[in-house]
C-alpha cells in the first residue's frame, strides 16, 4: 500500500468561529497514540459523510470526495473527517488509507473535538459585568449611560474595580441588549486593534529589512494573517484577544512573506531573526482558546 500511494496529510484544526493557527515550519511530527489510547468509544460523524470505518473502538463516518489530484488527502475540521482522492483509486484502498493512518486521524478528531468544546465554555454572554481578555488580560465591561467618551463609544479604565480587572465603560443605556453590548465591544475592540497592528508593523518591518503599504483588519474564520506581495497585510482583529508578544509573532509572520512567499526554511529562518521563540508562540496562538462571540 505505501509504495502505491503517497498520503497528503491536510491539517486545517479549526472550526467555523477560530481561524486556524498559521502553518507549522517542518520538523519531526509528535508520535502517534495508540489506537486505544487516542479516545474511549466514540463516535465522529461528518454531517456529509458517505463512507465509515471502525478504527479501533471508534467509528469514523468520513465525507468522500474525488477530484484532480494526485494523492489521497485527510482533512481533519470542525465537521469532522474529509477524505479527499484520485479518481483512479478504489474504495477498497481508500478505506485501507483510512485505516493506515487511524492513529492520526483519531487523535485529531479527539483533538478538535476538545477544541470545540473549550471554545464553548469560553462563549461570552454579552451583559453588563461580562469579561473577556484583551491583550492576554481579563477586561470587564461596564455599561455607563451617563458618557459618550468623545464619541468613541467606549474607553478603558485601567484597575477601575479595587486595583482588579480594567473595566471598559460602554457608552451604553442599562437596559442594552446582547446584539448591541456585543456590537459595541467588538467596535472598541477593532479600533484598538488597528492602532496596535500598524505600530507592531512599524515596528518590525524595519528589522526585517521589507516595507507594508496597506493594513486590512480580517473577519475570517481560516486564518490569522495573509500578506500579499504588493505589501498588503490582513490581519485577524480578534488577535487583540492575545497578549502582545503572540501578535508580534504573527505580525512578524506575516511580514517574513514579504521577503519569502513560502513555508520554506528560509521563511521560518527569518521568523526566527526577530522572534526567536516563534514555535512557543505558535503553540500559544494554536492553544489557548479563543471567547466565541
Amino acid at each position: 500500500m505505501r509504495g502505491l500511494l503517497q498520503f497528503t496529510l491536510d491539517l486545517f484544526d479549526a472550526s467555523t468561529d477560530e481561524p486556524a493557527p498559521l502553518p507549522p515550519p517542518a520538523g519531526p511530527h509528535a508520535p502517534a497514540i495508540p489506537l486505544g489510547d487516542a479516545v474511549s468509544p466514540a463516535s465522529f460523524v461528518h454531517p456529509r459523510a458517505t463512507r465509515e470505518v471502525t478504527l479501533g473502538n471508534a467509528r469514523v463516518a468520513y465525507e468522500f470526495t474525488r477530484g484532480k489530484r494526485r494523492t489521497i488527502g485527510f482533512l481533519v475540521g470542525a465537521e469532522g473527517l474529509s477524505v479527499r482522492a484520485p479518481r483512479w483509486v478504489a474504495l477498497r484502498d481508500v478505506d485501507a488509507a483510512v485505516r493506515e493512518k487511524g492513529d492520526w486521524i483519531l487523535r485529531k478528531l479527539a483533538e478538535t473535538r476538545q477544541r470545540h468544546a473549550r471554545l464553548e465554555s469560553a462563549r461570552i454572554e454579552w451583559q453588563d459585568g461580562v469579561a473577556f481578555p484583551f491583550l492576554g488580560q481579563q477586561v470587564t465591561v461596564r455599561l455607563d449611560p451617563h458618557h459618550a467618551f468623545d464619541g468613541v463609544g467606549g474607553v478603558l479604565d485601567a484597575g477601575a474595580e479595587g486595583g482588579g480587572a480594567p473595566v471598559l465603560r460602554l457608552a451604553l443605556a442599562k437596559n442594552a441588549g446582547a446584539p448591541q453590548i456585543r456590537d459595541a465591544a467588538q467596535a472598541w475592540l477593532m479600533r484598538q486593534a488597528r492602532r496596535i497592528f500598524i505600530e507592531r508593523l512599524d515596528h518590525f518591518a524595519p528589522r526585517l529589512g521589507v516595507r507594508w503599504n496597506k493594513l486590512s483588519l480580517s473577519n475570517a474564520s481560516t486564518r490569522w494573517g495573509s500578506a500579499s506581495a504588493d505589501g498588503a497585510i490582513r490581519l485577524h482583529w480578534r488577535l487583540v484577544h492575545f497578549r502582545m508578544s503572540v501578535i508580534d509573532y504573527v505580525v512578524a509572520h506575516e511580514l517574513s512573506h514579504l521577503r519569502v512567499m513560502d513555508h520554506s526554511p528560509r521563511f521560518w529562518d527569518t521568523v526566527e531573526s526577530v522572534m526567536p521563540d516563534y514555535q512557543q508562540l505558535r503553540r500559544q496562538l494554536k492553544d489557548e482558546p479563543v471567547p466565541r462571540w
